[in-house]
């Protein structure tokens, strides 16, 4: 079975910076995209970065583009995201999902994976 699970999130000032991971076991890491989403508070889930499955070619939402760096690291089957800049609108719950496979959607919406972690909350105070 497939497991994702996310770290790092927490309370911080505006300003700010977080690491996210998420790490990956029950399946290969190394040959998927990763992509990660939020849900904030009264707000559909929303994308935010993904990444193929070397690194090489990687997605941003415009609203954490500059800010906002996705990373993987196969050897530790680990996909990061690193928050700098914090804003309050960047209160969320954080997800990372694993590519779903022969698939149409693409990695910019929700449909286009299929095992999903259980999330982390962020927090970014004013």
């Amino acid at each position: 079975q497939v497991q994702l699970v996310e770290s790092g999130g927490g309370l911080v000032q505006a300003g700010g910076s977080l690491r996210l991971s998420c790490a990956a076991s029950g399946g290969t890491f190394s040959t998927y995209a990763m992509g990660w989403f939020r849900r904030a508070p009264g707000k559909e889930r929303e994308f935010v970065a993904a990444l193929n499955w070397s690194g090489a070619v990687i997605y941003y939402a415009d609203s954490v583009r500059g800010r906002f760096t996705i990373s993987r690291d196969n050897a530790k089957s680990t996909v990061y995201l690193q928050m700098n800049s914090l804003k309050p609108e960047d209160t969320a719950v954080y997800y990372c999902a694993r590519e779903a496979l022969r698939t149409a959607f693409g990695l910019l919406q929700e449909k286009g994976y299929d095992y999903w972690g259980q999330g982390t909350q962020v927090t970014v105070s004013s």
